[in-house]
């Protein structure tokens, strides 16, 4: 279990959505200082937070943002995007953005943060996935967040004998700006938000944090048909 009483935590995507209600929530919890981070550090809004730049894919600035949260003991990849793509028809470029921003940023993200929690005794890292990482939608997306789901399972086995805990976040459509034009149910962030943190306090392996998530999850074992009721004969 991670206490976030008192602890520094080092936000990405800390601006707006789920990012603004973590940071919101990580300060009602008594955490001590939370770095929120975004490409324009100025529309961090929380009065307490510490704004960062940061452009998860871009090395320079991960090491950048690094340097300036040296007590960082608890990090929360949670930026992500998705670029709309397809498969067979948008430019290959589109394509791996997703892959970039979703599976080299995070990792990017945590390999300049392990040095610094393991010098700080030990923490604890959560990651941002998707009941897509399970569910394929037909765009890279979902592939990118099942990628990052494997990454998570990974570093999970890694970093626990180093004292560094992992909790992978699940969860289906959330209303945020990324969902803006999506016509279906959508969770409210600050419910992911309490799961999430929720999940860090308890030392949950995996949080997930809706219905929806749960329902595939459940499918996992099943038939394909299952989840792909087009297949059906």
């Amino acid at each position: 279990m991670t206490a976030i009483k008192g602890a520094s935590v080092f936000v990405t995507g800390g601006s707006r959505g789920i990012g603004k209600m973590l940071v919101e929530e990580l300060y009602a919890r008594g955490a001590g200082k939370v770095y929120a981070t975004a490409r324009d550090p100025r529309t961090v809004t929380h009065p307490d937070a510490v704004p960062l730049a940061l452009e998860a894919t871009d090395p320079a600035s991960v090491a950048a943002a690094a340097e300036q949260a040296q007590d960082v003991t608890i990090l929360i990849n949670n930026a992500g995007a998705s670029a709309g793509a397809s498969y067979l028809n948008s430019a290959m470029e589109d394509v791996r953005r997703d892959l970039e921003t979703n599976f080299y940023g995070p990792l990017l993200v945590t390999r300049a943060f392990v040095p610094v929690i393991e010098r700080n005794g030990g923490g604890h890292i959560l990651n941002a996935h998707s009941a897509l990482s399970w569910l394929a939608d037909g765009t890279p997306y979902g592939a990118s967040k099942a990628a990052l789901w494997s990454q998570t399972n990974s570093l999970r086995l890694e970093l626990q004998p180093r004292g560094i805990a992992v909790t992978g976040l699940h969860m289906a459509y959330v209303d945020t700006d990324m969902t803006s034009g999506v016509d279906a149910p959508k969770a409210d962030p600050r419910d992911i938000a309490v799961a999430a943190l929720d999940g860090i306090e308890a030392g949950a392996h995996e949080v997930l944090a809706d219905d929806t998530t749960r329902w595939v999850k459940s499918q996992l074992s099943s038939d394909l048909e299952a989840m792909y009721a087009q297949l059906k004969k």
